[in-house]
């Protein structure tokens, strides 16, 4: 069953076709506008009178795994307004298909533009590459950042945190609308006096939700008197699980006391708390041979000789230390906390005493 297909079923509309010629890689056609006058850019008199053509090059969607580009035979007509400044203007194609100065159509552009926002800069161009759209990474990203368009309604909640445009070398400032969840300024750096003038440009901010740093807090202390501070979420959450793991890990030994566990199963732990506890068998195992000699009254110093371990490993072995899978760093205060605490329980009970008489 045939079809009938025509080449200039490929042109936009307000174009007409003229010819084709094509390569190995490309199809190039050659297309002018429907109109018979030009619109004068500065006076808006039409004109009919050519004074001249050249030809513009404008790239469009692929056909059949090649690229297809437009030679557009484009007018520069003299301006019939004998008061106007301008004398001689190109004519101007629809704006929904070149726009002025373009080197893409409209639809193409759209393509590119909609790469751009899924895939980013390099993987978008090595994408449009396979499509037979052959355009850099940063093509992409100016397409993306001219199409943008700016936010407009007031802002009112805020979020203010760092981001790294190179980790552990360079990093800025990003702040999100959090009412419509949108990024809405990327600044340069984290400085006070930064943050500080962009929230002095936005005097309309009620919340500010920010880190627990000191320096973001000065600045919108600074710039908006009046506006409520507080901890993020996830800064919140992180906080109280670094403060959690913290409590944990101090308290293993009482734990695992209180809750009767004396076995640990090796395929359950994670890979951290598997080597872990693969040093934990590693110092079990020299615990032994050191409580043996120092059970037999070995010196200090034969037990080093002997086992190969430091001074100070033996002495802590020695004084009944190094058995917990969770070390933790011993304080000299922690011998005394017992009675610390028996003669804290005394003092309060004496001043309640004392009180109610």
């Amino acid at each position: 069953m045939r079809t009938g297909f025509r080449i200039s079923s490929l042109v936009p509309g307000g174009l007409v076709f003229d010819s084709v010629s094509d390569s190995t890689d490309s199809i190039i056609l050659t297309v002018r506008s429907e109109t018979a006058a030009g619109n004068c850019p500065l006076c808006g008199v039409p004109s009919r009178r050519v004074h001249s053509r050249y030809l513009r090059c404008v790239a469009d969607l692929p056909c059949a795994g090649r690229e297809v580009r437009f030679r557009m035979i484009t007018r520069r007509f003299v301006c019939e307004d004998p008061h106007c400044r301008r004398r001689i203007f190109a004519e101007r194609f629809r704006d929904d298909v070149v726009p002025i100065r373009a080197r893409r159509t409209v639809r193409l552009e759209r393509i590119v533009h909609h790469l751009g926002l899924a895939l980013g800069g390099r993987p978008a161009a090595g994408f449009a590459k396979r499509l037979m759209l052959p355009v850099s990474n940063d093509t992409l990203l100016r397409v993306v950042r001219r199409r943008t368009v700016m936010p407009s309604e007031p802002l009112f909640v805020v979020g203010i945190d760092d981001w790294a445009f190179r980790r552990n070398h360079r990093y800025g400032t990003i702040v999100c609308d959090l009412e419509r969840r949108r990024i809405v300024a990327l600044l340069p750096d984290r400085e006070t006096a930064t943050v500080q003038a962009w929230l002095s440009q936005h005097p309309g901010i009620k919340i500010v939700s920010r880190d627990r740093g000191g320096g973001y807090g000065e600045a919108a202390t600074r710039a908006l008197p009046d506006a409520v501070q507080v901890a993020d979420r996830w800064h919140l959450m992180e906080n109280a699980s670094a403060a959690f793991l913290d409590v944990v890990r101090r308290s293993m030994r009482e734990i695992r006391t209180a809750i009767g566990a004396t076995t640990i199963n090796p395929a359950l732990l994670t890979s951290a708390e598997r080597l872990r506890y693969q040093g934990y068998l590693r110092r079990h195992d020299a615990h032994g041979a050191i409580a043996a000699l120092v059970s037999n009254k070995v010196p200090l110093k034969e037990i080093v000789r002997r086992t190969g371990h430091s001074r100070n490993f033996v002495r802590h072995i020695s004084r009944g230390g190094g058995t917990d899978v969770f070390r933790t760093r011993l304080s000299t205060l922690d011998s005394h906390l017992p009675f610390l605490m028996r003669n804290g329980r005394a003092v309060a009970a004496t001043a309640q005493n004392s009180g109610a008489d």
